[in-house]
């Protein structure tokens, strides 16, 4: 199975590609969306462009999962991404997957994170018969923490991660939300 374009309701979301370059790099130099992402600053052109490639690659290896490009009328607004997980205190790759996105800020406050998240947790359930999606982000991610709860997703864990270059809250932790088949088919 190849990675699906989706609709969720005012966006279409298309398999990330060599296309969407330009966009990853504009999403990565802002110093607001990547605050609470990496170390916490803007990301150099070239950085992006290593993590273009790998975030390609997520698509080669668990059929159906992968990153998506989301569009509203034509523009591009961000990217949303389910993935398997990479830590053994993610439990199995079988059946699971990491939802993320991320949001241009002149689209913030629109509901796009929702909107998108919720149509990757529908695929991830129906299409691909996932049984549990989860993420994770910084304690202090107030704004990424409500899309979580706003999509069904609920509080499992905090937990601590040793960073190499620390950046301010983190020492507050992380936090994962997660939903089970179950949950959403009850929604």
């Amino acid at each position: 199975m190849c990675q699906a374009s989706l609709c969720a309701g005012r966006i279409q979301l298309v398999p990330l590609s060599d296309g969407h370059l330009e966009y990853e790099v504009e999403l990565d130099s802002d110093p607001e969306v990547m605050r609470y992402l990496g170390n916490g600053r803007a990301r150099a052109r070239e950085e992006v462009e290593r993590l273009h490639r790998s975030r390609l690659a997520v698509a080669g290896r668990v059929p159906g999962l992968g990153f998506w490009a989301g569009y509203v009328d034509g523009e591009f607004v961000g990217w949303w991404i389910l993935e398997p997980p990479e830590r053994p205190d993610q439990g199995p790759v079988e059946g699971q997957a990491e939802l993320g996105y991320r949001i241009l800020r002149r689209h913030w406050r629109n509901g796009f994170a929702s909107e998108g998240a919720r149509e990757l947790i529908r695929h991830g359930f129906e299409d691909l018969g996932l049984v549990r999606i989860f993420a994770e982000t910084m304690t202090l991610n107030a704004g990424s923490r409500a899309t979580m709860a706003a999509v069904g997703m609920q509080h499992v864990r905090t937990f601590h991660t040793d960073w190499e270059e620390p950046i301010s809250g983190s020492e507050l932790g992380e936090v994962e939300y997660a939903i089970s088949r179950e949950q959403w088919l009850a929604r």
